[in-house]
């Protein structure tokens, strides 16, 4: 397929006008693939993707009350248990302790280095 130069002008027209590729297409009688190669060729000023892109929503975590909790499940209470939004932690739960590695960090702490309480 030859372009002419009736086609690259009315092309370029269209394309300051900000119609799609594939409309420009049809008018011009070409693809819209040969509509985007022929703007690339020519330099015409990009413009921006008709793609609309969405950020990824983020992941609701669900909620997991006590009788959701599987045996290897963290036990640890997020919340007041008196709210409507009260659940459980539910991550993996370190083997042979009801909580995961944060949540134990916090539940358990080591009595075995006694605190200095010598008077100096």
């Amino acid at each position: 397929m030859a372009w002419t130069d009736e086609m690259v002008a009315e092309l370029a027209r269209l394309w300051e006008q900000g119609l799609s590729t594939g409309d420009i297409g049809r008018q011009l009688g070409v693809s819209k693939n040969a509509v985007v190669g022929k703007a690339h060729r020519l330099g015409l000023t990009g413009r921006p993707s008709p793609i609309k892109r969405t950020s990824p929503k983020p992941k609701k975590e669900k909620q997991l009350s006590l009788v959701d909790l599987g045996p290897n499940c963290c036990r640890w209470p997020i919340g007041d248990p008196r709210d409507p939004g009260f659940h459980f932690c539910g991550k993996k739960a370190l083997p042979g302790k009801p909580y995961c590695p944060e949540h134990a960090a916090v539940a358990y702490v080591n009595t075995s280095k006694k605190a200095d309480t010598s008077a100096e």
